[in-house]
Formats: C-alpha cells, sequence, structure tokens
C-alpha cells in the first residue's frame, strides 16, 4: 500500500486528485495540507511514502516545501504538480530534490503512473517537462540566468513569498517566530540583492517567477 499525502490550497483540485488515487487499490490517502507549512510538519509528523504537492501554494511553495524537507533530512519522495512548464521553475524543482514532475493539464492521464514509477524508485516528469529537461541537459547554464530568486537564501525566500502574499511585517513575524526588526532587515536585504526599490517590486519579481499565483 502506497500511503500518500496530499497539498494543496484549492479544496477543489485536492478533491479531484483524491478521487482519481481512491480509484486505484493499492493507494491510500493519510491526509491532506492547504498550504506549505502544513506540507512540510504533516510529512514529519505523518511519515507518509510520497507526498503529492501543487507546486504554488501559499505560506511556502512547493519548491520551499520540498527546500525545507531536504534540509530536514526528510527523504520521502515528493511529486510536484503544476500548472507551469517554465524552464526556469522546471530546473528550480529539480534542484530542490523533488521526484517528479507532473504538469495540472496531464493530471488525469499520469498521476497514478507518476505514483507507481516514483514509488518504485524512478523519477517522473510529464512529456513536455521531459522536453525541457533533453533540449537543455548538454548546455548548462547558471541557475540565476533562468531565476534571479537563486541568489537568495531559503528563509529570505520564506520573506519574499509572506510579502507578496501581502502580510504584514508583524504577520510574518509571528509566523516565522522572528522580531519584525528582523523581518524588516530581511525585507532591505531583499531588495538590495534584487535591486528593487520598494515592496511593489518584489512582488511583481516574485509573481514574474512564479513563486506566487499570477492572481495572488
Amino acid at each position: 500500500m502506497i500511503r500518500i499525502l496530499i497539498a494543496e490550497d484549492h479544496l477543489m483540485v485536492r478533491a479531484g486528485i483524491r478521487a482519481i488515487l481512491e480509484k486505484v487499490g493499492d493507494i491510500m490517502i493519510l491526509g491532506e495540507a492547504s498550504n506549505g507549512q502544513e506540507a512540510v510538519e504533516m510529512t514529519e509528523t505523518l511519515e507518509p511514502d510520497m507526498l503529492i504537492m501543487d507546486i504554488m501554494m501559499p505560506r511556502l511553495n512547493g519548491i520551499q516545501a520540498a527546500e525545507q524537507l531536504r534540509s530536514r533530512k526528510v527523504n520521502t519522495p515528493i511529486l510536484l504538480l503544476s500548472m507551469y512548464a517554465d524552464e526556469g521553475l522546471v530546473y528550480q524543482a529539480l534542484q530542490s530534490g523533488v521526484n517528479g514532475y507532473v504538469l495540472k493539464s496531464s493530471v488525469s492521464d499520469e498521476l497514478v503512473q507518476a505514483v507507481h514509477e516514483i514509488a518504485e524508485g524512478r523519477k517522473f516528469l510529464s512529456g513536455p517537462i521531459s522536453e525541457i529537461v533533453m533540449e537543455n541537459a548538454f548546455k548548462p547554464r547558471p541557475t540565476s540566468e533562468l531565476d534571479p530568486l537563486t541568489i537568495l537564501s531559503p528563509r529570505e525566500k520564506e520573506i519574499m513569498q509572506l510579502i507578496a502574499e501581502e502580510h504584514t511585517s508583524a504577520e510574518i513575524a509571528e509566523f516565522l517566530t522572528i522580531s519584525e526588526k528582523t523581518v524588516e532587515k530581511h525585507r532591505a536585504n531583499l531588495m538590495e540583492k534584487l535591486r528593487v526599490r520598494n515592496l511593489a517590486g518584489l512582488v511583481r519579481l516574485a509573481v514574474k517567477y512564479r513563486m506566487v499565483d499570477r492572481d495572488s
């Protein structure tokens, strides 16, 4: 039996993923998370055989959540689901240590296959993602050329996402158990590193490089 944790912030999409998986006899749903922070905490607590996670979620996006889990030495296989096949986003995802990347447009056809492939120790990429990887396999470029946010630390990325989600410094400080002064220092460092003059500039970059949804 493959024990699955689903992390997806949209209830209807989460229900759809669950419905697809519950039709399969050797898959059991252990639980559901609605944001990236919950996904990290529940993965550590429940120890699922696999985490299926949307790449765009509040608090922590899927890539950041994967990075946190790997930094904590949690080796649970991770399958990311995404609407996007951007080269930079795919590169980030693979660098974060995930085991698979499935486009949401292909979920109905590929999700169950991806789960079984990953459960058997293999990687799984949707067709268009495989093409991107193969096209770029022999012409490696610095990640910073694809995404300037790669120069940020994990904590800076976390704070930038929370800023882009319109949380106040006080709220961010509470979420992360740090002082408002520390939040403000991180914000100043972000603006300097990314060469933007205000919060609107940070938000534009967060949206441009898929740190948050376009509608966020």
